[in-house]
């Protein structure tokens, strides 16, 4: 499941940095420490279903899309065209 996390985590980086956020700002946004978005985005913290929500919400994307993306296999910088599929 390491991997996963992992997958997950430049997902959600390259989510943030599309959308022009810094670590602090998504944080600010999701009502998360700075430094625990970090370590969510180098994949080095499992995170629970509410928190992946709030990130989502943060981020201004469905929380399925960072699923999928992570499952996909998405790479950093490249999130999947939320209008296809």
């Amino acid at each position: 499941m390491e991997r996963g996390w992992a997958e997950l985590g430049r997902v959600i980086r390259a989510h943030r940095k599309r959308a022009g956020l810094t670590q602090e700002q998504l944080a600010e946004r999701a009502g998360l420490h700075r430094n625990y978005v970090g370590l969510v985005e180098r994949g080095e913290r499992n995170v629970t279903v509410d928190v992946l929500a709030r990130i989502a919400a943060g981020l201004g994307v469905p929380l399925s899309r960072l699923v999928a993306d992570a499952e996909a296999g998405t790479e950093a910088g490249e999130p999947s065209d939320p209008d296809s599929g």
